[in-house]
């Protein structure tokens, strides 16, 4: 059990720059991050309760799965900001611009899946043991992260804080974890 809910607190960093980035934006409020969670909080419980149901039907290592979905997301984190900023600076628009109210919502549903794809992922990996701690703990987590980051960005110190950084983290960490999954075989 703790290696699930430490497994959850691990995976979630990238909310903590998920949330950097929504707090330097002026228009974003924390009320928008509140509602973003309340939404991802659903989003995991669901995940939770369909990784349990289709857990039988996968009939080679849940691992596998797991350790290449996180790979791949953590790649695509690292790759969908570079190639942004390439258009952007193709456009001749590079800076960071104000995100709009669809921005922002594009970012929840973003973080939502994300979390749920990472609950039905700690899910696979300790059945028959998974207890509803994951879902809870993958949620907080991107709570508590988030929402400590975007008060931050709104201090005057953390301004300077190289965007690229906050994208190349959090892809990092969903592919370190990733290659837990495949290559380390976690004792309950």
């Amino acid at each position: 059990m703790f290696m699930s809910v430490l497994s959850g607190l691990v995976v979630s960093v990238d909310a903590f720059f998920i949330g950097l980035s929504l707090g330097l934006q002026g228009r974003c409020k924390f009320l928008y991050l509140a509602v973003i969670n309340a939404f991802l909080f659903g989003l995991c419980i669901l995940g939770f309760l369909v990784a349990g149901q289709i857990y039988e039907l996968i009939t080679f290592d849940a691992d596998l799965i797991v350790g290449f979905s996180f790979i791949a997301l953590g790649l695509w984190c690292i790759l969908q900001y570079f190639v942004c900023e390439y258009f952007k600076r193709r456009r001749g628009s590079a800076g960071e611009e104000g995100a709009s109210i669809k921005t922002i919502i594009l970012v929840g549903l973003v973080m939502s899946t994300e979390a749920m794809l990472i609950t039905m992922g700690i899910t696979f990996i300790f059945l028959p043991g998974s207890t509803f701690l994951i879902p809870l703990t993958v949620a907080l987590a991107h709570f508590g992260y988030s929402a400590l980051s975007f008060h931050l960005a709104r201090s005057r110190h953390v301004k300077r804080f190289p965007v690229v950084i906050s994208h190349v983290v959090s892809g990092l960490a969903l592919i370190i974890y990733g290659l837990m999954a495949i290559f380390v075989e976690i004792v309950i």
